[in-house]
């Protein structure tokens, strides 16, 4: 248990408790934010008889202990640990229905050897698990659970396919075969050897097609203030990630018409012409906020192997995040940020393009969906006929627009997965790889099961229902708790406040968007509170430009770490193809190549991390230490 706690240090810098009985141990890492004397963990109830360990924070909290407190419930510490405890203790499972945060805990009932675990409705908190043997282990970053004796790491080659297509894993499965995520808004019952795992919550889709404009602009401003008020809850410091976008330039706003003073805000720049520097500003001065601003190095993959190690995922969006949570954990111990923003008020390119399509599909009517397949196929047999990798944005597009009455095979398109054409398959895994896949589109079956789950609602709504099910929690919000809490910061998201959702998902995607403008509503919503700039301001991801980073240092580091050696023993990705990208002439279009070139040298180094037979000592930070065979370093 030591070993596993010192591997997520981390994320508890604070203080450290470790608890047995009989079968069970415990092991907690403290990050302290409320109740900073006697919040420790594992947590006892008054009479001993349940025990908890817990990480997140209930916003709620306060009111919940005085509803507790009526009951009869007893406290002995001031923090929202033990309110979970005092909860579960009088309402049980009922008690997650209550719950307004972001959490994943584990409470022992030690009279009847129960075991219960829990993860928050929309999965910002991690909790992994894995059963080996009649032996439940699990922890916030499986690489604890592979400090684990009985825990032998194997790849999960599947994880690894959806990897290479979504640019994240599907939960609830990770790239370690046998190790699996808790879902969001679900929970687990170990019990005489045995579980069982249940949802407790669903994303709530019942759209208001008679909501006025008017209405839904002062429900936007009303529930974003309530939110952000919810989510200040703290005994230490708080300051925002202040993009100069939208979303967290409204989380500024609202905290200034709450009175905050001062305003903490920290921005960060990728040395590239889209820095956002100039907008963040804009809103720092109107806000009269404490801002500070840091760049990425002009080097940034020479941080890739540390970064990853707290990832856990090779993944492209993370440098970054490493990088903010670095330099504001000198300032302050919690940060709000804009995340969800986007996914409950339709911000994405994809709901744009997705937009236009669904009219543009309305003139293809006329095509029967065995032509309209046919000339989906075409275009791919032609632009692969070309060799010209520039065209590939072009040809999925089309692809996407045909493929259109089949939504989920469309949405992937769009999201520039390519499993749909098996071609892709030779061109990117080697032979030997491509044999020991499932022959059949076997993503597709899974991303099916999650559009089926919301086949009542309009297209567009349905792909936003989906995202909030996979990417926002195993991609973005990945991201934003492995990265903050890699320097022990805790990261806040509050456009996921529940009511704040509830609301958000009952207004019609007519008021949201409109002439194919992203975030039409939320725009004129913060009319007259956000300067003008900032409302009408396009938006840029928070990431690298994939092409620009090919030229800084992509292009040297793949032609070092993917080398024809190392990539024929590894025996899963094709070097022809990934030599052919090498060698073609840099263009802005090859984004997509340049991902996935960043996603194999990812996993080169993940390999070497998390399945090598070195044993658990700390793996090499230095880049070139996984430089491939016959690289010379002279």
């Amino acid at each position: 248990m030591r070993a596993m706690l010192n591997r997520i240090a981390h994320r508890g810098p604070d203080g450290e408790g470790i608890y047995s009985f009989g079968e069970f141990t415990l092991g907690h890492r403290r990050l302290s934010i409320i109740d900073l004397v006697s919040g420790d963990q594992p947590m006892f109830s008054v009479d001993r008889r349940y025990v908890i360990v817990y990480n997140g924070e209930i916003y709620n909290y306060k009111d919940l202990r005085q509803q507790l407190l009526a009951l009869g419930a007893r406290f002995h510490t001031n923090s929202d640990t033990e309110v979970i405890l005092n909860g579960y203790i009088h309402w049980g499972e009922e008690v997650l229905q209550r719950l307004n945060g972001i959490f994943a805990f584990a409470i022992i009932d030690t009279l009847s050897h129960r075991l219960f675990l829990a993860r928050d409705h929309f999965g910002i908190k991690p909790l992994y698990y894995t059963v080996q043997g009649g032996l439940l282990i699990f922890a916030s970053e499986y690489k604890a659970i592979l400090c684990h004796p009985k825990v032998q790491p194997k790849p999960n080659y599947e994880a690894l396919h959806d990897l290479v297509n979504l640019r994240y894993v599907l939960h609830p499965h990770t790239l370690i075969e046998g190790i699996h995520h808790l879902p969001p808004a679900h929970y687990m019952v170990w019990e005489n050897g045995r579980y069982s795992i249940k949802r407790y919550w669903q994303l709530p889709f019942e759209i208001r097609q008679d909501m006025s404009e008017s209405e839904a602009i002062e429900g936007i401003r009303h529930f974003t203030k309530q939110a952000v008020e919810r989510q200040l809850v703290s005994d230490v410091p708080i300051g925002v990630y202040l993009s100069g976008g939208l979303d967290s330039s409204t989380i500024v706003a609202q905290m200034y018409a709450l009175g905050v003073r001062p305003i903490n805000t920290f921005t960060l720049g990728f040395n590239e012409p889209t820095d956002e520097f100039d907008d963040a500003a804009l809103v720092a001065e109107h806000f009269h906020t404490q801002h500070r601003t840091t760049s990425l190095t002009l080097r940034p993959l020479e941080q890739y192997p540390r970064v990853l190690w707290h990832s856990e995922v090779p993944k492209i969006n993370i440098l970054q995040g490493y990088n903010m949570s670095r330099f504001v954990h000198r300032y302050v111990k919690v940060v709000l940020g804009g995340l969800g923003g986007d996914e409950i008020f339709a911000g994405y390119d994809i709901h744009r393009i997705l937009y236009r399509m669904l009219r543009w599909d309305r003139m293809l009517k006329l095509l029967s969906p065995s032509f309209r397949n046919k000339l989906a196929d075409i275009a791919f047999r032609l632009q692969s006929a070309t060799n010209t990798l520039a065209w590939d944005e072009y040809r999925r597009g089309l692809q996407a627009l045909l493929r259109l009455k089949e939504l989920p095979r469309a949405y992937l398109i769009l999201r520039n997965a390519w499993e749909s054409d098996r071609a892709m398959f030779e061109k990117i895994y080697s032979p030997a790889f491509v044999e020991r896949l499932p022959p059949r589109e076997y993503l597709l079956e899974r991303m099916q099961s999650v559009f089926d789950k919301y086949a009542y609602l309009p297209p567009l709504e349905q792909v936003m229902a989906v995202e909030m099910h996979t990417k926002m929690v195993d991609d973005y919000l990945h991201v934003e708790d492995r990265m903050s809490m890699a320097h022990g910061v805790e990261e806040r998201v509050p456009f996921l406040d529940i009511d704040l959702v509830e609301f958000a998902l009952s207004i019609p995607n007519h008021l949201k968007m409109r002439g194919g403008k992203t975030k039409y509503l939320m725009r004129k919503a913060m009319q007259g509170i956000l300067p003008e700039p900032i409302l009408r301001k396009k938006k840029w991801g928070f990431t690298v430009n994939p092409y620009l980073q090919f030229k800084k240092d992509l292009k040297y580091v793949a032609e070092h770490i993917l080398t024809r050696e190392r990539v024929e023993r590894q025996g899963i990705f094709n070097y022809a193809y990934i030599d052919r990208i090498l060698r073609a002439r840099p263009h802005p279009r090859m984004r997509w190549h340049y991902n996935l070139l960043w996603l194999m040298v990812g996993y080169c180094i993940w390999e070497e991390q998390f399945l090598s037979d070195k044993g658990w000592k700390e793996p090499e930070w230095e880049l070139e230490a996984y430089y491939g065979e016959g690289v010379s370093l002279a």
